[in-house]
């Protein structure tokens, strides 16, 4: 429709690149997703299928109008590395309780050389509990005369970021009543479980510390592995990756059939119920995540300076298994929510793309500078980048919600709505004086 100078729209446009040169990969919405529905089903049935599931999954802000103010964004789910990062290294004009003093800037400026408030720091907030970790790993071992003084310090920081963590994964909208982000995680697993029970289940593997995987599954009553067994004591167990779940058709013949909708979850980085006790192999331990809890000992982010301790036993099982899915033959990797800024983790991709076989599908921004830059730069057809522009002004083509709605297989519940609304519109008497709502939006 024209506007009302007889200009024509502007018309809402994505990228789906796949290494072709003379292909600039632009797709207008909505035709456009239906190729990228299709070309991402066909990917879905390959035999090796895992997900990275990364920060941006688990954020989503919602727009708010006021007549006074103007739009303004809320987040009902929890925010991205980077808008934590600043929030937590900011300088303040006065000391408050749970972010950095001013002593401690001092403190690590002058006896360790380090701003806290570098870009390096104030972007990624991971970026700055490794460097805290390996401060405390050294400083544990110095024999210089301010050493234990500055390890005080450190270890003030670490507290300090573990529990700013633990109240952003605890607290906020989605802890309040706020099902938003809940509810796309259910919608994406429901999704997921459409796959063929004949081709080996789909790996989960996440960045993200917070528990809307689990809760999505355990809502919907599928069952999942996260690598811990048991029921009164959950310890983690890395064999239990190896165990599948399957149900007996016969007990004369001993037959058995895999169980549809098995997942197998890997929380790489760790996970608000986590903790760490001294129980001989098995120390790490599976929690209900309480209020009450004590932020210190929830296990988040792995450092390398903590691989001579048990520490390093999850973490290491965990990154040895995300690698040995995605090198096998015929393996694809979805990445969502993951803009590439762990070096450990895209190492690992970067092996996997020596296999001719293997296929990376990564939903991001297309014009990201840093790693994406260079895999697009790559031309390489075995990379897939979907991003840009979403069917509305406020949304984007490659962020959780819209990879779930427009881009992911239908249900074949979905497909028969759909058959039922185009049927009620076509036969539909009204049709012809008033244009259908549904059509408009599509």
């Amino acid at each position: 429709m024209a506007d009302s100078d007889g200009e024509e729209p502007e018309k809402l446009t994505f990228k789906f690149l796949r290494g072709v040169e003379a292909d600039a990969g632009d797709l207008e919405w909505p035709a456009g997703a239906d190729v990228v529905r299709k070309a991402l089903s066909e990917s879905l049935n390959a035999k090796n299928v895992a997900f990275l599931l990364g920060a941006g999954c688990s954020s989503y802000c919602v727009k708010e109008t006021d007549g006074l103010l103007g739009d303004d964004w809320r987040e009902v789910g929890i925010p991205t590395m980077a808008p934590l990062a600043k929030e937590f290294t900011k300088a303040r004009d006065a000391d408050e309780a749970g972010f950095p003093t001013a002593i401690e800037r001092k403190v690590l400026s002058d006896e360790l050389g380090i701003d806290i408030g570098e870009k390096e720091y104030a972007r990624n907030l991971e970026r700055l509990m490794e460097l805290l970790f390996s401060l405390r790993f050294s400083l544990s071992r110095s024999t210089l005369a301010k050493a234990e003084d500055n390890l005080k310090v450190v270890n003030s920081l670490i507290k300090k970021v573990q529990a700013f963590l633990w109240d952003k994964c605890t607290n906020g909208a989605f802890a309040n009543g706020d099902s938003t982000v809940g509810t796309l995680y259910e919608t994406f697993y429901r999704k997921l479980v459409l796959r063929d029970r004949s081709l080996p289940r789909p790996w989960i593997f996440t960045t993200n510390y917070d528990l809307f995987n689990e809760t999505a599954m355990d809502r919907l009553g599928l069952p999942y592995a996260n690598g811990f067994s048991g029921v009164v004591e959950r310890r983690f167990n890395p064999a239990t990756f190896r165990y599948a779940l399957a149900e007996q058709l016969d007990l004369t013949n001993r037959k058995w059939s895999a169980v549809d909708g098995f997942v197998y979850l890997g929380k790489i980085h760790g996970s608000i119920s986590w903790i760490e006790d001294d129980h001989g192999l098995f120390p790490i331990r599976e929690t209900a995540v309480s209020k009450k809890q004590e932020p210190g000992k929830v296990m988040i982010y792995p450092t390398p300076a903590k691989q001579n301790s048990s520490l390093g036993s999850p973490y290491a099982d965990l990154f040895r298994e995300f690698q040995s899915r995605i090198v096998r033959e015929q393996s694809v990797l979805f990445t969502m929510g993951y803009a590439f800024g762990d070096e450990h983790i895209n190492n690992i991709i970067y092996q996997a793309l020596t296999i001719p076989t293997f296929r990376l599908v990564i939903f991001v921004d297309p014009m990201l500078e840093g790693e994406v830059a260079k895999l697009r730069a790559l031309n390489d057809p075995r990379i897939w980048i979907i991003g840009g522009s979403g069917p509305e002004a406020d949304r984007k083509a490659h962020y959780f919600d819209t990879i779930i709605e427009e881009f992911m297989p239908q249900r074949p519940s979905e497909r028969i709505d759909d058959a039922i609304r185009k049927v009620l519109e076509v036969m539909s008497p009204k049709k012809a004086e008033a244009p259908s709502i549904a059509g408009d939006s599509e």
